[in-house]
């Protein structure tokens, strides 16, 4: 495993939309191991999408309570509800902001083994899903940020 530099602020990178993985290789596996690696060595690191690390593929990982997800293509099919709460993002050190997200949300995605995977997140896990999902669309917390404030 390798650990990658985090993109951040105006890096052009984090603008653009990620495309999807149409195969799982050996490459991908070891995309997904660095990025866990990376997450782990970073201090408040909840989940990490691959552009925040240079690489314009649809993946994200997530540190849950109960393992770390590793997620490819992931997309979310259904939303409801609404949460305001601060938000912040290991691309943008020092900034939080309150953001609109849902209360719940549900994704499709594919594991690591390729096989579809539909996942439930309420409160603090789906603010974390959408965060790093609009990553994968190019779009970063402080597009939808209020009150937007440096710690």
């Amino acid at each position: 495993m390798v650990l990658r530099q985090i993109r951040m602020f105006e890096d052009e990178i984090l603008r653009k939309k990620c495309k999807p993985v149409e195969k799982i290789t050996e490459r991908i596996q070891e995309i997904l191991d660095d990025m866990v690696e990376t997450l782990h060595s970073t201090p408040n690191g909840g989940a990490l999408a691959a552009n925040q690390i240079g690489i314009l593929r649809r993946l994200v990982v997530v540190d849950t309570e109960n393992g770390v997800l590793k997620l490819i293509n992931p997309e979310i099919i259904s939303a409801e509800g609404d949460k305001f709460e601060p938000e912040a993002c290991l691309s943008f050190p020092g900034l939080w902001g309150k953001v609109h997200r849902p209360q719940k949300v549900t994704v499709r995605a594919l594991n690591e083994k390729g096989e579809e995977i539909i996942l439930e997140g309420t409160d603090f896990m789906a603010k974390c899903l959408c965060h790093e999902i609009d990553h994968l669309d190019g779009l970063v917390f402080i597009d939808k940020a209020e009150e937007l404030t440096e710690i």
